[in-house]
């Protein structure tokens, strides 16, 4: 009986472990990964990734941008476009069906031109004076005019970026703002929220501010303003005056949205309009100049010097829009009013602003 256990023991030991004296299937491991890169010409960004590699079964690109986020492709092609001019280290790694993986990091320097074209304003107008602008010119933020803040907090509106520092950029005399999909500060995305608070704020004239816009489902970029009361009466108290608002995706990326709000009775109050492109244009195809006139007894928005929007603002319960305001630029990812992002929306995307001028 003692021998025939055995044998019974041996058996069963052998159909789990495999044939008898085997060994364990030697795992796969990928090898002569190589890179090649295809980088357009023509000022766009847009670079193409080919990565092969012997026994791989997928591949993993992470394009250097700042994002942690990365492409798996199973065919081992990728695009990308970059939003600034820079060089870039590319890391690719390919996997093996075992999941053993090897990496390659390569160089790439990609030229960005930002499309000139678009409508533009004049540098003076009749009977009014240039007190301020700034034209972005240098290669950095001016932080005596500019406060970069920082946050994921939802801002109010549930957004789901969080606002940095990295996100913005000077050169070739434009101010760019990116949006990124990638984690930090436990939001899925990144991006940038720049104010004049404390430095330059304004009461009444003429404000130009030239930009070309971003795109697709969730993007909510805004030139607006806020009263520079917010910290001691708060919003809607302060009054917000929006020079510019767009949320992306579906169609509506040809349309901007111009807006007052203040507090009437207790309550928030709000005023506004849009004005969209025609032809299948987007304000991200080219520059358009978003403005607004305000008086002491009117605000009224243009687009490109058309007017589509006009408020009275004597009443008494509106004169929080007679009082001194500050400007905030900014690209939300996500919020109450644009929703989020979906498998529409292509990141990173980019608000480029020529210039902000006040005339008085």
């Amino acid at each position: 009986m003692k021998f025939t256990l055995s044998l019974l023991t041996f058996a069963l030991w052998t159909l789990l472990c495999g044939c008898k004296g085997s060994d364990p299937r030697a795992r796969v491991t990928p090898t002569n990964l190589a890179v090649e890169t295809t980088i357009s010409t023509d000022g766009s960004g847009l670079v193409t990734f080919h990565a092969t590699a012997k026994n791989a079964a997928t591949f993993t690109f992470y394009f250097g941008e700042g994002l942690n986020g990365a492409l798996i492709a199973t065919d081992g092609m990728a695009t990308h476009s970059y939003l600034t001019s820079d060089t870039y280290k590319v890391k690719v790694l390919a996997f093996s069906s075992d999941n053993i993986s090897i990496d390659k990091t390569v160089d790439i320097t990609v030229n960005v031109t930002v499309p000139s074209a678009g409508y533009t304003t004049p540098a003076t107008y009749p009977g009014m004076t240039l007190v301020w602008s700034d034209e972005f010119d240098g290669d950095q933020l001016n932080t005596s005019d500019w406060n970069v803040e920082i946050g994921g907090n939802g801002w109010g509106n549930h957004e789901l970026e969080y606002y940095q520092q990295a996100n913005t950029s000077v050169s070739d005399g434009y101010l760019i703002i990116k949006a990124r999909q990638e984690v930090f500060g436990s939001q899925a995305y990144t991006s940038s929220r720049l104010t004049t608070q404390g430095k330059k704020a304004f009461q009444y004239g003429r404000v130009d501010i030239r930009a070309i816009l971003p795109k697709g489902q969730g993007l909510w970029p805004a030139l607006w303003m806020l009263g520079s009361s917010i910290f001691t009466v708060g919003w809607p108290k302060c009054g917000e005056i929006d020079i510019m608002e767009m949320i992306g995706g579906g169609g509506k990326d040809s349309t901007v949205y111009g807006t007052a709000h203040w507090d009437n009775a207790g309550s928030h109050a709000s005023y506004g309009g849009h004005r969209a492109l025609f032809n299948g244009q987007l304000f991200a195809d080219e520059f358009h100049v978003f403005s607004i006139v305000w008086t002491a007894t009117t605000i009224t928005w243009y687009l490109d010097d058309v007017q589509y929007q006009v408020i009275d603002i004597t009443p008494a319960e509106l004169s929080e829009l007679r009082a001194e305001f500050f400007f905030i630029f900014n690209v939300a990812v996500g919020g109450d009013w644009p929703g989020s992002p979906d498998g529409t929306t292509l990141f990173p995307q980019r608000m480029v602003v020529d210039y902000v001028r006040v005339f008085q």
